[in-house]
């Protein structure tokens, strides 16, 4: 973990975003990254000497476009953007949004199209390995001119001006006190710079928050889908399901990979299992049945979103773009369309996962539904009534699910126009990602619940009946469940126990010796 990520501009994943953002990787720019951003920034200063008007450079910005500035206010022009932009609202961004935010921009610089000096990507690395973080509102950006709000309170952090004044700094976090970032800056040894021209365009311009926020959404939707699937398999066990539904030659007629994936790992973790056609039912409901046909379709998904976003967070996506001093390019790069539309495709596709869960936490705790087992689980089904068993887990579960059905309406058919009508049609990306990335923290709950209810199913299941036993998977998962819950006795309060097993279905602490996922 020492050993620093080399930004490079082309190379950016996922998996380092979350490494830098949850665990503190270190980070530097690659020397080749250096070189590309020294020469872009040649040639903005080559335009800046040839004097004819460029956008971003020696004009206004949106509708002020045509407005000339002159080479005395170009450094004001950087300012005066930076402040009039930062005007988010709401709280603030959770710190791994913010720091995952600070390494794609950093990244996107240096790519050496955007004209920003070498020091404006480093200041940035400096800020994340010192662990200085920018409190940033997170409501106000459209996604479309970028992620313009949030961009630009970021910047106030590692800007200036001459006046340098502490009250136009923004705030930020460091070593868990909350500071000017004047002072915080200070503190942590980093130089605030003064921007020079198309350097504040560069930094707020492009839909960056929108790809922080999906990139973390990504890879915990992941965790959600494999922790989905030991559910899944589990439940199986607990209703003594029909093992038919899941058989290879089903799958392969309908041709869908992601579901032959999932029936796949359902197989694997049933293997051995005697509780599994125990029952002799030629088949289950759909919750189970179909579970492959839903929840693969929802990993096809995540791989096109997950594609998406790679591609997003090594694309230089602000405007213009320069590919030589007299090749600068005004276009639309920052415009966050491709991102909304993969982030309301996500969120449509986990509030499914989530919905599925429900229905099979429903049919677990219903004496009608659930083959045998207890109301409500209770330990002891004498004692039904004086214990309500797991009852209200479950009304938790279907608010979840509920929610999610409201927060997966898409986003990006929704558009206002701004800045004079220039602006006419916008993404809403920022809004989409943060709805999205709600919807994977509902569904680790939805899991999570699934989870508490099917152990204590499977465990009444083989008190009733000693001599049956669980696949080698289920059986492990079961066993890691019960290494942070215990089988529930009496009613009590289950809070703790379902954050734990949030947690684990966050971590994929249930799969982690598995080959599954």
């Amino acid at each position: 973990m020492n050993t620093p990520l080399l930004l490079d501009g082309h190379s950016l994943t996922i998996a380092d975003i979350v490494l830098v953002a949850r665990q503190a990787q270190p980070v530097a720019l690659a020397p080749a990254a250096r070189d590309r951003m020294a020469q872009s920034r040649a040639w903005v200063e080559a335009i800046v000497a040839k004097g004819d008007p460029v956008y971003g450079i020696n004009t206004g910005f949106g509708i002020f476009a045509d407005k000339r500035i002159s080479a005395e206010d170009v450094q004001r022009l950087q300012r005066n953007l930076i402040l009039s932009h930062a005007v988010g609202v709401g709280e603030p961004f959770p710190s791994e949004v913010t720091r995952a935010a600070m390494l794609i921009r950093a990244n996107t610089l240096a790519i050496g199209h955007s004209g920003a000096r070498p020091a404006i990507a480093e200041t940035l690395l400096a800020m994340l390995n010192a662990g200085l973080t920018p409190i940033i509102p997170a409501q106000g950006s459209l996604g479309s001119s970028g992620d313009l709000a949030p961009l630009s309170h970021l910047a106030l952090t590692l800007s200036t001006d001459a006046e340098d004044r502490a009250d136009q700094s923004g705030e930020v976090w460091l070593g868990g006190e909350r500071l000017s970032g004047k002072e915080g800056m200070h503190r942590a040894g980093i130089v605030r710079l003064i921007l020079d021209s198309k350097e504040a365009l560069a930094l707020n311009n492009g839909a960056t928050f929108s790809a922080a926020l999906a990139a973390l959404a990504a890879h915990d939707a992941e965790s959600a889908l494999t922790s989905g699937v030991a559910a899944l398999a589990l439940t199986v066990e607990a209703v003594r399901g029909a093992s038919a539904a899941f058989d290879a030659r089903l799958h392969a007629a309908r041709n869908h990979p992601g579901q032959q994936a999932i029936a796949a790992q359902v197989r694997a973790l049933l293997a051995g299992s005697t509780l599994v056609d125990s029952a002799q039912r030629v088949q289950d409901a759909y919750s189970i049945r179909c579970a492959p046909q839903v929840m693969g379709p929802a990993r096809e998904t995540l791989e096109f979103v997950s594609t998406t976003i790679t591609r997003e967070i090594n694309a230089a996506t602000d405007n213009p773009l320069l590919f030589g001093a007299d090749a600068p390019i005004s276009g639309g790069n920052f415009h966050g369309e491709g991102l909304a539309l993969a982030l309301d495709y996500l969120g449509i596709a986990l509030a499914e996962v989530g919905a599925i869960s429900e229905r099979r936490t429903a049919r677990l705790i219903d004496e009608r539904l659930n083959y045998g087992l207890p109301p409500m689980l209770v330990s002891a089904p004498e004692q039904a009534g004086l214990h309500s068993g797991l009852m209200m887990p479950h009304y938790t579960a279907a608010s979840l699910v509920l929610e999610n059905q409201t927060l997966a309406g898409p986003d990006a058919t929704r558009s206002l126009p701004t800045s004079a009508n220039q602006e006419d049609h916008n993404a809403n990306a920022t809004t989409a990602a943060r709805h999205a990335r709600q919807i994977v923290a509902n569904v680790q709950h939805i899991l999570a619940i699934e989870l508490l209810t099917v152990a204590q199913a499977v465990e009444l299941r083989l008190r009733a009946n000693p001599t049956l036993q669980l696949g080698a998977g289920t059986q492990a998962i079961l066993s890691a469940i019960r290494g942070s819950v215990p089988f529930i006795e009496r009613d009590q309060l289950y809070g703790e126990a379902i954050e734990k097993l949030r947690g684990m279905v966050e971590s994929r602490g249930l799969v982690k010796d598995l080959r599954i996922g």
